[in-house]
């Protein structure tokens, strides 16, 4: 939300500040400022000149030499403008002023300064302006000329302040509402919150009573066969209408605020819109077909064509307005083109309505049309603000002599808002703030903002606008607010004491990011939307169960239209704009969800399963990925090894370069090296490794019972092995065996040597490992550890494993 202060000063006259100041009161009052903007900041030493002669250049056939009365005398300047002329009354810098020099849209810095000097041997001691170089544009100021310096109406005396002239002695301040303050959209709602952070009188626009004798009543007939999604509709009809440019202070008022001027018609909509935070819209009573306007809900597939000549596919649920013959507009979003005014409009029907808020959010997505009026109106507007909106326009309207408004005003409203009631209890509000001020000091901030106190029910009645008071906390709200955040004093909680804690889901979550660090791993964030494509680009065949992906009823685009059911698609992305972009040893990890549904069409919601997603390129291999897997799960203390089974044959993995993770008999994930097709369709060199656990099979084995263990007291024994192995047989394998086989004296099992070569034979590998021993209670005899080989050697001759010599 944008207002100027000058339009703020209108309803609070009394206000005097500067701009800081102003900001930082509205943001301890709770309305806050996030920008301003001065227009006069970088303008200085501007008046008004006349031009009283013009000369030729006698050296320079682009420019001319100008005689410029600026009130208190006579200045000479040479200029290249091409709209010069006698007479003409336009801004003038002098010798040490500043213009803000806004070329090609980009702004100096500081201003522009400008001194007297000499132009092909002329002097020239100022310079005439352009709406340019006066910090705007022709968009605000549409009198201005293309190229040339901008004219003054001869009603502008010499000598005047030109930036006041041009309303540019002013600020625009840029808020941050929420969403419950729907009353502060609008200017006279900041107004209201400015007079009373600041301790003054708040008036309200005067709206004097409008209309002939004639009923409105005689012109047009409304039904409304929807009021659950219209609860008000207002109509007055103005006729001999007269379209002419809108006065100057409506004009600079709407340009301060961002909004182009075209028209008395269209900018007394839009500044109503902009003063009362009610949109209005304006239709050729002409083309209303049968003079009749029908509120009702679109039919299914209906296709309806709006002001900006776009096609619209419309349901059932989306509110329209409609003549005798059909719609004319889109109720709350935009008007339709066979009702818009033209120039040659002589009677016009002005429409003020208050629209269910969250239907008109939904249609404005429904449709793909968001415009100023529907962002207004999904905030869920107060219905009593029609009528006085519909009334200041009409007020306009004759004020402006843009036309004849017709006495009396259609009002369609069944069921009136009331005002919403609070008990007052400053007891209560004390204790929620921690503060101790009186119940008297309460109830002057609450006038302060037209809360109103009944004595005799001791309730704090809340206007209509005011849709954000419903109980004692936001009272509470009101008085911390204006008594001021700062002078609260700190004091500590009170309540009974609780005993927090983690879910163990998110406990073994820490602890695996915390695994993932510490190897070199860095966190990741991908979207949980996807392309159908990405099934192809990582080779899922047609029919496999992965495909059955869920898709979004309303996408962002066919990029983020499906519910991913595999992670691997954003490590892969972002592994991929690293190496792009030259990033050497990139490793990263990531927390998400897949989604996998249970039947397609849905019938329920689908599983979500959080899964672990490691992926790593450069110096690393598959044999540190797997270190960091087993990292992993050591952090959570799971007991058993975990088991790596290559027989899958995942089609985004390297064939023989891939394995199935289990514990026990539970599979928890895979890893392996990405396919070379896949990295080419990632757009990949470098070789890369992946991983991925799934993290509510992984949380079955996690344990947080933790057990100290002193070091060792007895000394260990070491007995190395070396085999032939067949190539078949795998080290997991081998290790499971010799874990079962040593007994519980077996302490560790390390393979130190893995060989395969011309020294060995064919289809056989040599593999050497090295067994450590011992006992916590005692020091190992000879016999213990012969006993325990012997056990090892008869598992390895079982498992046709020949000891090398």
């Amino acid at each position: 939300m944008n207002t100027t202060l000058s339009w703020i000063k209108a309803y609070v006259p009394d206000l005097d500040c500067t701009a800081k100041e102003y900001a930082n009161a509205m943001t301890m009052s709770g309305t806050k400022v996030e920008t301003y903007t001065e227009y006069d900041r970088d303008l200085d030493r501007i008046v008004v000149g006349q031009i009283m002669s013009i000369e030729p250049h006698p050296d320079a056939d682009h420019l001319v030499i100008c005689q410029v009365d600026i009130g208190t005398e006579t200045i000479q300047i040479v200029t290249g403008a091409p709209n010069v002329a006698v007479g003409q009354k336009v801004p003038v810098v002098l010798d040490g002023g500043k213009v803000a020099g806004n070329h090609d849209g980009k702004m100096t810095q500081g201003g522009i300064p400008i001194k007297a000097g000499k132009l092909r041997g002329v002097e020239s001691n100022g310079m005439m302006c352009s709406i340019e170089e006066l910090g705007s544009s022709r968009e605000f100021y549409p009198e201005a000329p293309e190229y040339g310096i901008y004219v003054f109406d001869n009603d502008v005396p010499a000598g005047a302040d030109a930036v006041h002239e041009l309303g540019l002695d002013d600020t625009n301040v840029e808020y941050e509402i929420t969403n419950n303050r729907v009353d502060c959209y609008s200017v006279i709602g900041i107004a209201r919150e400015a007079a009373a952070t600041f301790h003054k009188e708040f008036h309200k626009p005067e709206v004097p009573k409008t209309g002939n004798e004639e009923d409105v009543n005689d012109y047009v007939k409304v039904r409304v066969e929807d009021p659950d999604l219209c609860p008000r509709y207002t109509a007055r009809v103005v006729k001999n209408i007269h379209i002419a440019p809108s006065p100057k202070w409506m004009q600079r008022r709407l340009a301060a605020n961002g909004i182009r001027p075209i028209n008395n018609l269209v900018d007394i909509t839009n500044y109503v819109m902009e003063e009362y935070g009610q949109p209005m819209h304006a239709y050729d009573y002409d083309k209303i077909a049968g003079h009749e306007i029908i509120v009702k809900r679109a039919q299914d597939g209906e296709v309806y064509t709006t002001l900006d000549g776009q096609e619209r596919h419309l349901d059932k649920d989306v509110l329209m307005i409609n003549d005798a013959e059909g719609p004319v507009g889109i109720a709350g979003i935009m008007g339709g083109e066979n009702s818009m005014i033209t120039d040659d409009v002589k009677t016009m029907l002005f429409e003020a309505a208050c629209f269910n808020g969250t239907n008109i959010r939904l249609s404005a997505k429904r449709i793909g049309l968001q415009t100023d009026a529907s962002r207004k109106f999904d905030k869920g507007l107060d219905p009593n603000l029609a009528a006085e909106a519909i009334n200041r326009a009409c007020a306009l309207v004759e004020e402006m002599g843009a036309g004849e408004v017709v006495g009396g005003m259609i009002d369609i409203y069944p069921v009136k808002r009331e005002e919403s009631r609070v008990a007052f209890e400053p007891d209560k509000i004390n204790q929620l703030l921690g503060t101790d001020i009186p119940a008297e000091q309460m109830l002057k901030y609450f006038a302060k903002i037209e809360l109103r106190y009944d004595k005799d029910t001791n309730e704090i009645a809340a206007p209509t606008f005011r849709q954000d008071i419903h109980r004692t906390c936001d009272l509470a709200e009101e008085v911390a607010r204006f008594y001021g955040y700062d002078r609260i004093p700190t004091t500590l909680p009170k309540g009974e004491a609780t005993q927090g804690g983690k879910p163990e889901e998110l406990m073994v979550q820490e602890m695996c990011s915390t695994a993932a660090r510490y190897c070199g791993f860095s966190e990741a964030f991908c979207y949980s939307f996807e392309s159908p494509k990405v099934y192809d680009k990582l080779r899922i065949p047609e029919g496999d169960p992965i495909r059955n992906a869920i898709t979004i009823s309303n996408p962002l685009g066919e990029d983020f239209s499906i519910m991913r059911t595999i992670p691997l698609n954003g490590m892969l992305t972002s592994l991929a704009f690293n190496q792009n972009h030259r990033n050497k040893n990139v490793r990263l990890y990531e927390f998400g969800k897949i989604y996998l549904p249970k039947a397609l069409p849905l019938t329920e919601l689908p599983d979500e399963r959080q899964q672990l997603t490691l992926g790593a390129y450069g110096d690393y291999d598959f044999f540190q990925m797997k270190g960091t897997v087993e990292v992993l799960l050591d952090a959570l203390h799971i007991k058993e090894k975990p088991v790596y089974d290559p027989a899958e044959k995942k089609p985004f993995l390297h064939t023989g370069r891939q394995a199935d993770i289990f514990i026990g008999k539970t599979k928890i994930g895979y890893l392996g090296e990405l396919h070379p097709l896949v990295l080419q369709n990632y757009g990949m060199t470098e070789r890369t490794y992946v991983a991925v656990l799934d993290m509510p099979s992984v949380c079955r084995f996690a344990d947080f019972d933790r057990k100290f263990e002193g070091i060792a007291r007895f000394p260990a024994v070491e007995r190395d092995l070396s085999m032939v192995v067949p190539k078949h047989i795998s080290n997991g394998q081998i290790e499971a065996m010799l874990e079962q086989r040593g007994g519980k004296i077996l302490e560790n099992v390390e393979l130190f040597d893995l060989y395969e070569g011309i020294q060995v034979k064919p289809g056989f590998k040599s593999m050497a490992y090295r067994l450590t021993f011992r006992a916590k209670d005692r020091t190992l005899q000879d016999a213990d550890i012969d006993a325990a080989m012997k056990k090892v050697l008869n598992g390895l001759k079982s498992m046709e494993i020949e000891l090398r010599s």
